[in-house]
């Protein structure tokens, strides 16, 4: 394959036409919306989706060639699933690496110093608009001050740290399914195979999906 093809290679932003929407149900920090939609055809179809602010997720990776992860309890699956630290952008436009610091703080009480962007995807495309990022973080230490206070699932967790190896085998052998587990952990072996971490885009590279301001 050629560099023109490879940059061909992409996801293309496209809007078809909307002739009615509606919003059945609103929560606290997403709702569901009805839109009908014009089809290639002429005809109009309702697609029903969350509507979802945004999520980050961190791969923080130690000198050991650990990552670290969590296990928290998932009722909508009826699971404890190991995760990597994540939440919702707070507010419209926030930053995505101030938010991802946040996450990592609030959930493992750990900083990093070194910060990329892993991969940027949609969680499930056909029903939510929910975009997520996904940062590499190295250089990792103990935060400073008091751990911040859980509550709910997150008072039931459990922190580990986990070769990386390990997080793969566990994805391909399907005993791991968390989609930010599957996709983080797959793609930082990938990085580390081709061009390298360093060849990763920069933290604050831009983000279509969820603009945000520097």
């Amino acid at each position: 394959m050629s560099d023109q093809q490879r940059d061909l290679l992409a996801d293309t932003p496209e809007s078809w036409t909307v002739t009615g929407t509606s919003t059945p149900w609103t929560g606290g920090k997403t709702s569901v919306r009805s839109d009908d939609v014009v089809m290639p055809d002429g005809s109009t179809a309702r697609r029903d989706y969350q509507v979802h602010p945004g999520s980050v997720a961190v791969l923080a990776l130690d000198e050991h060639d650990r990552v670290v992860v969590i296990e928290q309890y998932r009722h909508p699956v009826r699971h404890k699933l190991w995760e990597i630290p994540a939440g919702l952008l707070d507010v419209p436009g926030e930053n995505p690496l101030h938010a991802a610091r946040r996450e990592l703080y609030e959930e493992a009480h750990i900083k990093a110093e070194d910060w990329r962007v892993l991969i940027d995807l949609f969680t499930s495309p056909g029903g939510t608009d929910e975009a997520a990022r996904v940062f590499l973080a190295r250089g990792l230490s103990d935060a400073e001050g008091e751990r911040f206070a859980v509550e709910h699932e997150e008072a039931d967790m459990r922190l580990a740290r986990v070769p990386v190896e390990d997080l793969v085998r566990g994805v391909l052998a399907g005993r791991l399914c968390n989609p930010y587990v599957v996709s983080a952990s797959l793609a930082v072996q990938a990085a580390r195979a081709g061009d390298g971490f360093d060849a990763l885009r920069p933290a604050d590279a831009p983000w279509p999906a969820r603009p945000f301001e520097p």
